[in-house]
């Protein structure tokens, strides 16, 4: 939880020293990820030292709060790292099988219009996993299907970032939205609801064109911009109607539901039922498999990144692989599970009700920052963890494929040997397990020594009204950086924007609030957590700085936008100027 000032007294020094001291680590975690292109366990390491180094030395926090606040680090990464162990089981149970290969040969056989099922997986179905379910799932979920229809593996975790973003405050049935109404008091409930969902749709739609841009430059966004603009209203405004109508918390699975039911019609629409030849660059796919692309006679199409692709074995599926149900099951299992969990209550209450948890002291700095005792702390329920859900999933993909004999033609098949399943796994979750664990002991750091705090205060401290409503979404998207959740970042700063909103006077409090949980969605797109689960479950761990340079700029850019429309909606009057 959020360091407090003891008893209200204590002040923090806020001034551009410990404001630089306090954002040294993350100075040093963007430069040594996205400049020296670091992996992600070395750059994280560096910035969880670095953090410690600010909290002994300049905030007077004493070796013993520094080991508790390493500890709730540790234990919060106890439920990302039941997400990537069995979201790698998940992937090689599939792998192994030729699953991913069946689905893009299915899947091709049924349309071959790329951009479309990009946008449709990337965008679309990822935003109705957002919807239902949290903690990465729908990364792990989508990123191997992008792999598998040819999308180069970098975009394959970048799209679905960038495509699930909006979903995140109203998505899983509303948790980081009850998180914000749970730590703040709000003039209006109704009015907030109805400023966020109007803010989120900004990211809703420009991911459909950033997306398409990403897939073809202007070619490709001229060419999806009637489907990008349908399901945008379909999500964007759907969502903005439902708030208005039902609890927020179902506004989301709503709106994304609906927009999965749009793609059917949309896939039967002349403009994106085949291939097309009018994009002329197709800078995401690893091999062009169109038949436009092979007609140039000598039975081999363009290849945009290395190796050659052959038309004719893309359009005549193997007779081998398994069908496009029994490739989909486990996402089908996965997603029947996550949502029965989620709308029936009693059972999902059921699951929840057994819970670990560990129990820590009270710590307080030097500077005067207390941190409360938390008994338990953060417990675990890991019988409704999407950890749990995958390795269901996982079991009744096995049984099925096993069942079929597919791991055995898969092995006649493959090229090398694939029988060291736990070393391919290990190989994978190491790395990983040690990036999570620093990213979140950096965090509990930060925060539990007072270098959020001053970092938040300090922006806030030189801002007019205009200007930090301006900054608002970027403040919500530190949060979720550092936190890797939506809903940690509105428990995090909620409070803190809404008290400075109040202090500043003549800005908006619901738009303020607003601002911090869209620019909490947004950051979704760069959090650790969230990046490393995607590059775990596209199997390219090592390269999330690669994954951070394709989204940072986007989430910069993006919460840039939301800032705008803060202030010009506040200029406007409109939704409840302070």
């Amino acid at each position: 939880m959020t360091g407090e000032l003891s008893g209200g007294e204590a002040v923090l020094p806020v001034n551009p020293i410990y404001a630089g001291l306090a954002a040294l680590p993350l100075l040093l975690l963007l430069f040594t990820l996205v400049v020296l292109r670091w992996r992600a366990h070395e750059a994280a390491s560096v910035g969880m030292f670095s953090a410690a180094a600010v909290a002994l030395t300049a905030y007077g926090m004493p070796v013993e709060a520094l080991s508790v606040a390493s500890a709730k680090g540790v234990w919060d990464a106890v439920f990302v790292l039941y997400v990537i162990l069995p979201a790698l089981v998940f992937y090689h149970v599939i792998e192994r099988a030729d699953g991913f290969e069946a689905l893009r040969t299915r899947i091709k056989s049924f349309t071959d219009n790329e951009l479309f099922l990009v946008l449709a997986f990337g965008w679309v179905f990822v935003s109705f996993m957002q919807s239902i379910s949290g903690f990465g799932t729908p990364i792990v979920v989508v990123a191997p299907l992008l792999l598998a229809l040819g999308v180069k593996p970098v975009y394959s975790v970048a799209i679905p970032l960038i495509g699930h973003a909006w979903a995140n405050t109203f998505g899983t049935l509303g948790v980081a939205w009850l998180a914000l109404v749970q730590v703040t008091e709000m003039q209006s409930v109704a009015v907030t609801a109805l400023a966020l969902a109007v803010l989120l749709w900004i990211p809703n739609l420009i991911a459909g064109f950033s997306i398409a841009w990403i897939y073809g430059r202007t070619d490709a966004v001229r060419y999806a911009a009637p489907m990008i603009l349908i399901v945008s209203l379909i999500h964007g405004g759907g969502q903005l109607a439902a708030v208005t109508v039902i609890p927020p918390e179902f506004a989301n699975f709503f709106a994304a539901t609906v927009g999965l039911l749009a793609l059917g019609p949309l896939a039967m629409w002349d403009r994106y039922a085949t291939a097309t030849d009018a994009i002329g660059e197709r800078l995401v796919m690893t091999e062009d498999l169109s038949p436009a692309a092979g007609a140039d006679g000598d039975g081999t199409g363009a290849v945009a990144d290395g190796g050659v692709a052959t038309p004719a074995d893309a359009a005549a599926p193997d007779d081998d692989l398994m069908s496009l149900k029994l490739a989909a099951l486990p996402f089908a299992v996965l997603a029947a599970i996550a949502f029965v969990t989620a709308v029936v209550t009693p059972l999902g209450n059921a699951l929840g009700s057994l819970k670990v948890g560990l129990s820590f002291p009270e710590i307080a700095t030097g500077l005067g920052v207390v941190t409360e005792a938390a008994a338990p702390y953060s417990p675990f329920a890991p019988l409704s963890h999407p950890g749990t859900f995958l390795l269901v999933s996982a079991l009744a993909a096995f049984l099925a494929y096993r069942r079929g004999g597919y791991y055995e033609i898969a092995a006649s098949r493959a090229d090398g040997d694939r029988s060291a399943f736990t070393r391919a796994v290990l190989a994978t979750a190491v790395p990983a397990s040690i990036a999570v664990i620093s990213f979140l002991v950096m965090a509990k750091l930060m925060d539990h020594s007072g270098q959020v705090l001053v970092l938040a205060e300090g922006t806030a401290s030189v801002a007019t009204p205009s200007s930090y409503g301006f900054l608002s979404p970027l403040i919500g998207s530190l949060g979720a950086f550092m936190t890797s959740s939506n809903t940690a970042s509105n428990i995090l700063f909620g409070g803190l924007q809404q008290q400075t909103a109040a202090q500043l006077g003549g800005i908006s409090e619901a738009l303020i609030l607003a601002g911090q949980s869209a620019g909490g969605a947004i950051g979704n797109a760069i959090s650790p957590g969230n990046v490393i689960l995607g590059t775990t479950a596209a199997g390219i761990v090592g390269r999330e700085g690669d994954v951070l340079r394709v989204t940072i700029p986007w989430v910069a850019a993006v919460a840039a936008l939301v800032g705008l429309a803060i202030v010009l909606l506040n200029a406007a009057g409109l939704l409840g100027v302070a």
